[in-house]
């Protein structure tokens, strides 16, 4: 789970893909919120295209790139939970605060990913490093 984490951290940018409710591809940039009792964290706004895809449909995969060519896939289903400790720890980030202003913003939205899974691997010829988190 930490080089999970710390990966995740460390590449700030990541690609969260999905199915639409029009049954087609879908991918947007999301950012990673933080783990919490083995859990990684998200956010998003109800009002979107994305939130309302993952209503429909919630297994997703991120991918994530490092400046070194390493990669890593994580994969899930976004679990939604009105969570007001996790919102608060969220608007830590300035991003994040910036956006939604207070954990009671109406359109502010926390998942997690449950039964997680993910692959890290490079360019190296190494085997890939999978956890399930």
């Amino acid at each position: 789970m930490n080089e999970v984490v710390q990966f995740l951290k460390e590449n700030p940018v990541q690609l969260l893909a999905r199915v639409g409710r029009d049954g087609k591809a879908k991918n947007s940039p999301f950012m990673f919120s933080f783990e919490k009792d083995g859990k990684l964290w998200f956010c998003t706004n109800n009002t979107k295209d994305v939130y309302k895809d993952l209503q429909a449909n919630p297994y997703v995969e991120l991918s994530i790139f490092s400046k070194d060519f390493a990669w890593i896939r994580v994969s899930g289903k976004a679990t939604f939970e009105n969570n007001k400790e996790v919102k608060e720890f969220t608007l830590q980030n300035p991003l994040v605060a910036n956006l939604y202003k207070s954990a009671d913003n109406p359109i502010f939205e926390v998942f997690y990913l449950a039964d997680a899974h993910a692959v890290i691997a490079d360019f190296s010829g190494r085997p890939p490093r999978e956890y399930n988190l």
